[in-house]
């Protein structure tokens, strides 16, 4: 017999503000700007990408591709993302 799978799919997940907050948060502690573009697409979609889109006055399908794992948004789309997610960043010293 086979067993039937399906793809992880992390947007599923995320139901709350602070869980998509915090899931940001993990993103930018790594480091990563891949992993923080690719969480904010995350986000995105489980807010909806179509509201997202629109929101932002960019296309869905554009920003699917801007916010994925491999996607090189421009720093503007990323803020524009951040607005329309409703997301605050703020900067702090870094502790050593």
């Amino acid at each position: 017999m086979k067993t039937k799978t399906r793809s992880y799919d992390a947007a599923e997940y995320l139901a709350t503000e602070e869980e998509m907050a915090a899931y940001l948060e993990a993103a930018l502690e790594e480091g990563e700007p891949a992993l923080v573009v690719q969480a904010l697409g995350t986000i995105a979609k489980a807010r909806g990408m179509s509201q997202i889109a629109r929101e932002t006055g960019l296309g869905r399908e554009s920003l699917y591709k801007a916010l994925s794992l491999g996607g090189n948004p421009e720093f503007a789309t990323v803020i524009k993302v951040i607005r329309a997610l409703g997301i605050r960043l703020h900067a702090e010293t870094a502790t050593k």
